[in-house]
């Protein structure tokens, strides 16, 4: 059976008092990445220091030690998603920046982590593998690593996210000692063994992924959304490059998501988890490829006004929910109540489960669910909306939706039905998550640190395959060309 993995499917989906941005021109948004670089590490409220901490211990807490692996969903009984295990690799970096754990603790959980990937079994069958041409089924089981079950596939971008973490513990890890060598050469064979090019089964474009029973997945990454770094992680292998007409194919289906909402001109991708998972490893300020040439705004702008767009919709409101407004916003693939359709005194209103909320052109869905990472993960791109909403909702609602791995992962204050719910609890302010999700918790923490220090950033600038990719897709200005510069 043809299952497409969380982001997989919600990408193929979507395939498709109000805050207004200034006018953007090539020289103003240089000036504003200079000055971003050369800036003062930012004031960072007492709220945003603790919450960084506390969502970096879920993935300290969560993790099986043995092998790394860290569970989609906690702290209920859960199988690992890959992609947390990409986020949950960086964030030990963070931890160790921030004084959280020793750098050899971060030592020790990376091997375990790395020593698992370079092993696991790869092969074609239906349940004795962990992945296939390089490439890592989404979801494993937590003891094992292999296949959790038949309905997940080996995931293109789930593998690329993964990837991340592991590209940024080769370069973090680089002292001269055996330990941190070992690192560096366990990450180095994992990428290099991924086979990018067997993926292009619709050749120049990427597929989504692939099942042995299904086998690939009929959808290709296309559009825009969170892809650009399996695109650059392509480009950039030294052993199964793609080609760079790849990078020329992706750009060309961008005219389905160019054009205006809430007051904005931008790339739109209605969950921001699609404005975010990209820029968690490479900093796209200043830097620009020949589509962000022609249209004047580089990705980071775009993900900036993508913030500012949810925001002017949560202030707009169309769907009247509860407690929506300049300091409550929040739209991106998260948990919900479940599906369900209440009745109500004037309306009927349907509430879903785990769905790709967002707000965008051509694509809008809402439930009235706020999920606290689309601000958060948000943080680099507008500190100046997104610590607001962090600080009113925690002081607000902080008493249901605030605990020791940070914020919950959902919460939805118009849904008050008494009904058996698919996750999380009914409480006087309505319903709440009981979970957190690694794939939420991952912006969270990496892009408080990205905001505050550009730490993430400064490592993966250092990468030689990221460099490399990002060279091929055609990007110049800004970093890339400072770091070519130096001798």
């Amino acid at each position: 059976m043809m299952v497409f993995n969380r982001c997989t499917w919600l990408s193929a989906l979507l395939g498709l008092a109000l805050v207004t941005a200034a006018p953007s021109t090539p020289a103003r948004q240089a000036r504003a990445a200079t000055t971003h670089t050369q800036a003062r590490a930012p004031a960072v409220p007492a709220l945003v220091n603790d919450l960084e901490q506390r969502t970096f211990r879920f993935f300290w807490d969560s993790a099986n030690p043995v092998n790394g692996l860290i569970p989609d969903h906690y702290p209920s009984e859960s199988f690992s998603s890959i992609a947390a295990v990409g986020f949950g690799l960086t964030a030990y970096g963070v931890g160790v920046e921030r004084g959280y754990i020793s750098r050899d603790q971060a030592i020790d959980r990376t091997l375990a982590t790395l020593r698992f990937f370079d092993t696991a079994p790869q092969g074609d069958s239906e349940d004795g593998d962990t992945g296939y041409h390089g490439f890592f089924y989404h979801f494993l089981d937590m003891s094992s690593g292999k296949r959790f079950a038949r309905w997940t596939e080996v995931s293109t971008v789930d593998t690329t996210l993964l990837l991340g973490g592991v590209l940024f513990a080769q370069s973090y890890y680089d002292r001269d000692t055996p330990r941190e060598k070992e690192i560096r050469t366990l990450a180095d064979r994992i990428y290099r063994r991924v086979d990018w090019r067997w993926a292009q089964v619709r050749a120049p474009l990427i597929s989504m992924g692939w099942t042995p029973g299904g086998k690939f997945i009929p959808h290709d990454w296309e559009g825009y959304n969170e892809a650009m770094l399996v695109y650059v992680l392509a480009l950039g292998s030294p052993t199964h490059p793609v080609g760079a007409d790849a990078w020329s194919a992706w750009t060309s289906t961008y005219s389905r998501s160019w054009g205006r909402f809430e007051k904005q001109q931008l790339l739109n991708f209605g969950p921001l988890f699609g404005h975010q998972y990209s820029h968690v490893w490479i900093d796209f300020r200043g830097i620009r490829d020949a589509w962000n040439r022609e249209h004047g705004l580089d990705y980071f702008e775009n993900s900036r006004r993508a913030v500012i767009v949810q925001r002017n919709y949560a202030i707009a409101n169309p769907g009247d929910w509860t407690g929506y407004g300049p300091n409550v916003w929040g739209l991106t693939a998260s948990n919900g109540p479940g599906g369900l359709i209440v009745q109500g005194p004037d309306r009927r209103k349907q509430f879903q489960g785990y769905s790709a909320r967002g707000a965008g052109l051509g694509y809008i869905v809402d439930d009235g669910t706020i999920a606290p990472t689309a601000a958060a993960g948000s943080i680099a791109f507008a500190p100046e909306l997104v610590i607001p909403a962090l600080e009113e909702m925690q002081r607000r609602y902080g008493k249901d939706i605030y605990n020791e791995h940070g914020f919950v992962d959902a919460f939805n204050l118009s849904f008050h039905a008494h009904t058996l719910l698919r996750t999380g609890k009914l409480t006087p302010i309505g319903w709440v998550d009981t979970e957190q999700l690694g794939i939420d918790q991952g912006p969270i923490v990496l892009m408080i640190e990205n905001w505050r220090s550009a730490f993430v950033w400064k490592v993966m600038k250092k990468n030689p395959y990221i460099r490399k990719g990002l060279e091929r897709a055609g990007f110049t200005g800004g970093w890339l060309e400072q770091a070519a510069a130096k001798p």
